[in-house]
């Protein structure tokens, strides 16, 4: 990695320190009332600001079975 590079990816971890506390800054600075209508409650700010939220859906998509094997055949 060059010199160049790590000015770069430094200045570019400063500029979203600094995004994620102007965020964090902003909505603390909101009422209970408003986050409570944009669904945030105020432990919550933290998590979301840093980025940890609930878990990704699979990566890998989720196959189900064919209808024609949910069904069971009608008995005469």
């Amino acid at each position: 990695m060059s010199i160049i590079n790590l000015f770069i990816s430094a200045g570019r971890r400063f500029s979203e320190w600094r995004r994620r506390q102007q965020a964090y800054a902003e909505l603390m600075a909101l009422d209970d009332h408003s986050l409570a209508d944009i669904g945030l409650h105020r432990s919550q700010i933290a998590s979301l600001v840093e980025g940890y939220r609930a878990p990704h859906a699979p990566s890998a998509p989720v196959t189900f079975p064919k209808p024609e094997k949910l069904a069971r055949p009608k008995e005469a």
